[in-house]
């Protein structure tokens, strides 16, 4: 025989089933009970590139930036933070390929590191092919590619444009980034024409390089009509310049 509940019973019992369906709802439209360990994981890692994306980019117009975050340990519990997550990483350390990202919640004394590995690449030119001393560059033996930064120790180049008629002083293998300390525009012994130019006249004379250099730099070149050395720019393969 079933028994019967009071009316009072009925009451009570009704009560408790709403006061636990709207602790259920609080429980999901409140973050502090949805997210869950993993989750508030992934936003912290994802919060973090999305930092230094920011923080890299800022400084590195020209490269190619690739962020890998380091996994954060499952056994490291992170409370609920009601404010949004603070991110700091020492302004010396974006220069490195390992970076470490203080993370930390403004209503809380909570803090935690967490490590991304960062790639840099830039576009640059590089050799298509072994190339000899002494070889001239032409479009057939260069080409652009995507390289490490950390290659590239000197000046790079961005245009094959910029290399064409420079000349190789060693020997570079296949897919070698082009850089200034490898080759000269005018080179020691090359017969040069030196340009004087000053108070809006030009005069031009013979000269022989006495040194290597690229585009830009000061080398010495002698004069073949007066025999004297001076030290004139680099403007092309062909030319220096002196400004008097």
């Amino acid at each position: 025989m079933h028994k019967l509940l009071s009316k009072k019973t009925v009451i009570t019992l009704s009560k408790f089933r709403l006061l636990a369906f709207v602790l259920l709802l609080n429980i999901v439209a409140n973050p502090v009970f949805a997210q869950s360990g993993s989750q508030l994981r992934e936003k912290i890692e994802q919060g973090a590139e999305r930092y230094l994306l920011n923080a890299i980019g800022n400084d590195s117009e020209q490269e190619n930036i690739s962020i890998n975050m380091v996994a954060i340990d499952d056994r490291i519990q992170i409370p609920v933070c009601h404010t949004p997550f603070n991110y700091h990483a020492e302004p010396a350390s974006l220069r490195q390929s390992y970076i470490s990202v203080r993370v930390s919640c403004g209503n809380n004394d909570w803090y935690l590191f967490t490590n991304a590995r960062v790639s840099r690449t830039r576009t640059v030119v590089v050799t298509a092919g072994l190339i000899s001393p002494g070889s001239l560059l032409t479009s057939e033996n260069l080409r652009l590619a995507e390289v490490d930064v950390n290659l590239l120790r000197h000046t790079s180049y961005s245009s094959t444009d910029e290399l064409l008629g420079a000349r190789m002083k060693r020997r570079v293998r296949n897919g070698q980034p082009i850089q200034a300390n490898m080759l000269c525009f005018v080179c020691k012994g090359d017969r040069i024409t030196i340009s004087a130019q000053g108070g809006g006249m030009q005069v031009k004379t013979a000269g022989i390089a006495r040194q290597d250099g690229v585009i830009g730099d000061n080398i010495q070149v002698i004069n073949a009509s007066s025999n004297k050395a001076i030290i004139a720019e680099v403007a092309s393969t062909q030319t220096v310049v002196v400004t008097l």
